[in-house]
């Protein structure tokens, strides 16, 4: 970027844009062929949070298991991989990304093997634990390995840019996929793909990355990774028990309150910790703290989107699962399309603050679009398609620039856990997001069942009312990332001059 562009106010990255370091690093001469492997790598973790959605009633016809347990095949994943994200970025500060990488591809590869060899429901709940184990040592490997690659070359933007275009699309990719393996072949190639993607990856990794360990690495901070790591299963635990079960269940209530409490004692472990897990100042940099929080908002709220919109082309619409798939690729050629050219283009000339802002804002329009054209007489084209063109604009508005911002500024030994922090923001996000829309959809449902007459399309018809009051809800959550954005995010970072040797990086 120019000189002439930075002075406008824009966000523009010295030496890591992301990390200082002892003396400039040149920009690795294979960097470009590193951003394809981790990419591709984040796909393989993102895609399988929904991959197996579609699947599910296929798996459910074969393995014989209630449509009450179906939601331990999702959840399970869920537990593991939020609860153990920020012990993953750190062991990867410790003692080497290249290893903590290839063994999270590695170990995901073969779990993955597992559950599609699974001879009954226990197996396949196991399998996809373990996949969200791996997965919690692979993710932040990713983006703290894209982070250090990229810290001092002006591709810096762009590099973010196409990563968050991938972590943005792959849950979208993963309902395409997960339709289109079901429909050919069967519900286990949805978890047999894993391994097509994993060991080419983990072979790649291999040959093209150098591994960087903390010198003299410190003890672990054993207390502060129980308590995060407990703290966070029990959050994500009760939410999803919020959702099968209710909101007044024991389990429900003893759970997110025993998380709020492990969460709290974590941050106070924190601020004592010689060595912390999680270094308060990672997350009370404003900065950093905005990107964090519109990730989880906008997180909260997508990840519902996703699962009534399946719903309703399914069940309303009477897709198929690969139409069903094919259905969000407009919404996801139009995330591959912005988040380069918003990271690269536009946020130089605008700042953070605005182009989040207006990713927010198209969130809200786009759920006020579907909540006033839904019903029993919608069509895809008409009603369905021009919400979806406008979150694949809004979401790399939100995502692109948060990425790149939640790592800025941050010591190369702690990239690690501050990339973990994205992963974490993103899967605990969705875990709410999905938890509360559809407690709110299902008793809006059974509401309206309860107030109409008895009619042949009752059942849908309340389905879809259950859908427009979530999706109101949905904008009600963009709307509080608007503001967030708006009193929290600054709207430009600009360089501050610095000795030549360590150039660094202000709030404006």
């Amino acid at each position: 970027m120019s000189d002439g562009a930075a002075a406008g106010g824009v966000l523009r990255f010295y030496i890591l844009p992301g990390m200082s370091s002892p003396a400039p690093r040149a920009a690795a001469p294979n960097r470009w062929a590193i951003l394809a492997l981790l990419g591709v790598a984040q796909l393989m973790v993102v895609l399988d949070s929904t991959i197996v959605n579609i699947a599910l009633p296929s798996a459910q016809a074969d393995l014989g298991f209630s449509a009450g347990n179906r939601q331990w095949v999702v959840t399970a994943y869920a537990l593991t991989f939020g609860s153990l994200l920020l012990i993953g970025g750190k062991m990867g500060d410790l003692f080497g990304r290249k290893w903590t990488f290839i063994a999270g591809l590695l170990g995901f590869a073969l779990v993955s093997v597992m559950g599609g060899l699974a001879p009954s429901f226990g197996v396949l709940v196991a399998a996809r634990a373990l996949q969200g184990v791996f997965g919690a040592l692979l993710a932040p490997s990713a983006l703290s390995l894209l982070t250090v690659t990229f810290a001092d070359s002006p591709d810096r933007p762009k590099a973010f840019g196409l990563f968050a275009a991938v972590a943005t699309a792959g849950a979208s990719v993963g309902l395409l996929l997960g339709g289109a393996l079901t429909d050919a072949l069967s519900w286990r190639w949805c978890l047999y793909v894993n391994l097509v993607i994993a060991i080419p990856a983990a072979v790649a990794a291999w040959r093209l990355l150098d591994n960087e360990r903390q010198p003299d690495p410190p003890a672990i901070d054993w207390l502060g990774v129980v308590l995060a790591g407990t703290g966070l299963f029990a959050i994500v635990f009760g939410f999803s028990e919020a959702e099968t079960k209710a909101w007044s269940a024991p389990v429900t209530i003893i759970s997110l309150s025993a998380g709020v409490v492990l969460l709290v004692a974590f941050v106070l472990s924190q601020r004592r910790a010689k060595q912390p897990l999680l270094p308060l100042h990672i997350v009370w940099d404003r900065r950093r703290g905005g990107a964090y929080s519109s990730i989880i908002i906008a997180g909260s709220s997508v990840f519902g989107v996703f699962l009534f919109l399946t719903y309703f082309m399914q069940q309303n619409l009477h897709y198929s699962p690969l139409k069903t798939g094919l259905g969000f690729l407009p919404m996801t050629l139009m995330i591959f399309i912005f988040a380069p050219t918003i990271q690269t283009k536009v946020l130089p000339r605008l700042g953070v603050r605005p182009i989040v802002m207006t990713g927010m804002g198209l969130g809200v329009l786009s759920m006020l679009l579907f909540f006033t054209r839904l019903d029993l007489s919608s069509t895809y084209a008409h009603d369905v398609l021009p919400g979806l063109l406008m979150i694949g604009i809004g979401m790399p508005c939100i995502f692109a620039p948060s990425f790149a911002t939640a790592t800025l500024g941050v010591d190369r030994y702690e990239a690690g856990v501050a990339s973990a922090m994205v992963n974490t923001c993103q899967q605990v996000g969705g875990a709410v997001g999905v938890a509360v829309l559809s407690t709110i959809s299902a008793n809006s449902a059974r509401t309206f069942r309860d107030s109409h007459l008895r009619t042949p399309d009752l059942a849908s018809a309340a389905a879809v009312h259950g859908y427009t009051t979530a999706f109101t809800m949905a904008a009600i959550l963009f709307g509080i990332g608007l503001l967030v954005a708006a009193l929290v995010l600054p709207r430009s970072i600009r360089p501050e001059r610095a000795p030549a040797a360590e150039p660094a990086a202000e709030l404006a």
